[in-house]
């Protein structure tokens, strides 16, 4: 897209970020923010307007289970991992006693390459944990025991009120989760932290007040408690709103102010992403990065063509299938779409990962790859030649145990019973010898330096008369999409001729 260089462009660019010299400095809106949430904030910088993190939410109480469904499903593994602090009683998918779990989870993410976010449906001061997601029937206004629901508007000032019996609590509440966000502080974990979302809604008791008492206020009160009273200084502060479908629930009601916040969130259901939505936050924004806090389905390319400026997107928990395997396809197949395993997510996330004191992606497989499993051939996925698939499996059962590996692979007959014969090699560069058609065969098979590639080397040497013919085959076996996808790279000698083939097999 080409921009325009007028005089208001570069007014907004001189606000948005301090100069030194020729290059903009990024200012995270937390004094002494943390070399790795700077970073962090550089990165959703630096990607702006030109690539699009996926991402995928998972309850409390589930660690990655919908990120695993996720990425089995679309054949991707979503760059962002999103979580929530919970609110639920013991045992339900949002319990906040998950909490020490997801500390766990979000540092092992954060090794793994996965950018963190995190919000929380915060518990009403006028309850304690475990609260329920929308109000009892029973339960009296002034008793509030749930995320939904609206408290009576001299309690919400007296939440706002410091020294009120309602602010001590409202206290309390807020440094509970911030013992664990401080947990992820000392493991040196950035996060992209989302409190209060949805604020310009009237759905949740913290969410569509405005005047004195506001829901703006509340946001400025926890960013004070967390980042002043606390000293966290791990957080990329995210404000994040639902769509103004009406002029009670407009940004502007309830902007806390550019000094508190780094980047401006939208969350889109039902696939309303209106122009107007987009526009309206990107002016607001003043040039800080925006992203779709929670989606229940991805943005078409279509709509990203409009709205190139989206970061990332969420896709709630439990609502991956909302969008067809075929429609996934389409957007992470995309170049502007990244997702974890693509070499240009690994080079946009270098920077951001050494100041973090991490190696750069794709991570170095610890000890060698296990083909372990059954895989049946996948015709279309391959690349074949002349002769087709007449000596290719269309099943193989592999079974890999320390420094053995033994194959059991079946071939359709056309005029008979399957032919199934069984193969056993030593992973160390030892010789096997075998017969292949009546023809002895010399077999080897080795680790490249990594151990993510199995390199197997095989010669028969066939005898006609007074002649030897030596047919050779050079084999590397990797493993792709998550090692739901085994490829066979083969290129060798026959009496054919030279060929040179990708079989693709398929993880049953």
């Amino acid at each position: 897209m080409k921009f325009r260089v007028i005089l208001l462009t570069a007014i907004l660019f001189v606000c948005s970020f301090p100069l030194l010299g020729a290059e903009k400095t990024i200012t995270p809106v937390t004094p002494g923010a943390s070399p790795e949430a700077r970073a962090l904030l550089e990165l959703m910088y630096s990607i702006s307007g030109k690539y699009t993190l996926t991402g995928q939410h998972n309850y409390p109480n589930t660690r990655d289970r919908n990120s695993q469904f996720a990425a089995d499903y679309i054949g991707e593994t979503p760059a962002v991992w999103s979580t929530d602090w919970g609110f639920a009683e013991d045992g339900d998918t949002d319990s906040y006693l998950a909490r020490p779990d997801i500390v766990k989870e979000a540092v092992r993410q954060h090794k793994l390459g996965s950018i963190i976010t995190i919000c929380w449906h915060a518990v009403p001061p006028t309850a304690d944990e475990p609260v329920t997601f929308r109000p009892q029937r029973e339960t009296a206004p002034e008793s509030l025991a749930s995320v939904q629901g609206q408290l009576p508007d001299r309690q919400f000032k007296d939440v706002l009120t410091p020294g009120t019996e309602l602010n001590k609590r409202w206290c309390a509440q807020v440094d509970s989760v911030a013992v664990y966000l401080k947990k992820l502080q000392q493991a040196h974990v950035p996060i992209l932290w989302r409190p209060y979302h949805e604020m310009n809604g009237d759905w949740f008791w913290w969410g569509g007040r405005r005047g004195e008492y506001s829901t703006r206020a509340l946001y400025r009160q926890i960013f004070d408690r967390l980042v002043k009273v606390h000293k966290l200084d791990n957080l990329v502060w995210v404000w994040s709103v639902d769509r103004p479908n009406k002029p009670e629930m407009y940004f502007s009601c309830y902007y806390p102010g550019n000094e508190y916040l780094d980047v401006l969130a939208l969350d889109v259901y039902g696939s309303d992403f209106n122009q107007t939505y987009y526009d309206s936050l990107v002016v607001l924004s003043k040039g800080k990065p925006v992203v779709l806090g929670e989606v229940g389905n991805p943005p078409s390319l279509e709509i990203l063509d409009s709205q190139p400026k989206w970061g990332l997107w969420v896709i709630w928990a439990g609502m991956v299938r909302n969008t067809t395997k075929k429609q996934h396809q389409i957007l992470v197949s995309d170049p502007r779409m990244l997702s974890l395993e693509d070499p240009a997510y690994w080079q946009v996330t270098a920077p951001f990962r050494a100041a973090c004191g991490l190696p750069p992606l794709p991570l170095k497989q610890e000890g060698p790859v296990n083909f372990s499993g059954t895989w049946i051939f996948n015709e279309e996925k391959s690349t074949l030649d002349n002769f087709g698939v007449g000596n290719i499996p269309y099943k193989m059962d592999i079974t890999q145990k320390d420094n053995d590996l033994s194959i059991q692979r079946s071939f359709i007959v056309e005029w008979g019973d399957d032919r199934i014969t069984e193969e056993k090699l030593t992973l160390d560069g030892a010789e096997l010898k075998s017969e292949f058609f009546n023809a002895p065969r010399i077999t080897t098979a080795n680790w490249s330096p990594d151990c993510d590639t199995l390199h197997i080397n095989s010669k028969v040497t066939f005898t006609r008369g007074d002649r030897n013919f030596e047919m050779v085959a050079d084999e590397a076996w990797s493993l792709q999409k998550r090692g739901k996808i085994l490829s066979i790279k083969q290129s060798s000698t026959s009496f054919q001729g030279k060929r040179e083939i990708t079989q693709i097999f398929e993880k049953q």
